[in-house]
């Protein structure tokens, strides 16, 4: 059985009077689509939301429910995205440490925290955030507020997507939201790129060297 997220590290932080912002992302390995990251901020001594669980293995109706659950549970979210063009010209890598910089900052400018808080990424340390912050490997399965800002940088992805898809028909983006399925490969190779294909990825980056 996967793990659930607990709440002991946030349990941890408030008791140091703090409050902890647990950051995640939605979207790294598309071929088309922004990566969209998510901070979120749960009041302290709040109790677990029920059914959390790592966003990749729910499924979308679930992640939908509970995306409206943390809404209303949450002291602050917010949400940063970083677009194809801007994955192109820095990396993944960097383009995802920028939407999560976007994301704090959203949730930092927007909202008085009024008690000094730490933040935590899921996975590895990202300088490029420009914000003191611990990361955690496998966060989303482990860490309550991880879980709760990948499930919502996931749920505004695909909602984003779902958009795009009555834009751009032909390439399958309503179910795949991006993701490199035959449809979507196939759509590519006869339809040619739009401005939201990541085209330094592969099979992309091959397809632009052959035209």
């Amino acid at each position: 059985m996967a793990p659930r997220p607990t709440l002991t590290r946030e349990r941890a932080v408030w008791a140091e009077e703090q409050l902890l912002v647990g950051v995640d992302e939605a979207g790294r390995g598309p071929l088309a689509g922004p990566v969209v990251a998510a901070a979120v901020v749960f009041p302290r001594g709040c109790s677990a939301v029920r059914g959390l669980r790592d966003s990749k293995i729910l499924p979308a109706s679930v992640r939908e429910r509970l995306a409206e659950r943390i809404r209303c549970r949450v002291v602050a979210f917010g949400i940063g995205a970083a677009s194809a063009h801007e994955i192109d010209r820095y990396n993944i890598r960097v383009a995802t440490a920028i939407a999560m910089r976007r994301a704090i900052a959203r949730l930092i400018h927007c909202y008085t925290l009024g008690q000094p808080y730490r933040i935590i990424i899921d996975g590895l340390p990202l300088p490029e955030i420009g914000y003191p912050h611990e990361a955690l490997i496998d966060g989303d399965a482990r860490c309550h507020s991880i879980s709760a800002a990948a499930i919502l940088a996931k749920t505004v992805r695909d909602a984003l997507m779902h958009r795009l898809a009555a834009r751009h028909p032909g390439y399958g983006w309503l179910t795949n939201v991006g993701y490199g399925t035959e449809e979507h490969q196939e759509g590519i190779q006869a339809l040619g790129p739009t401005r939201h294909h990541r085209l330094t990825f592969s099979p992309l980056a091959q397809l632009t060297l052959s035209l």
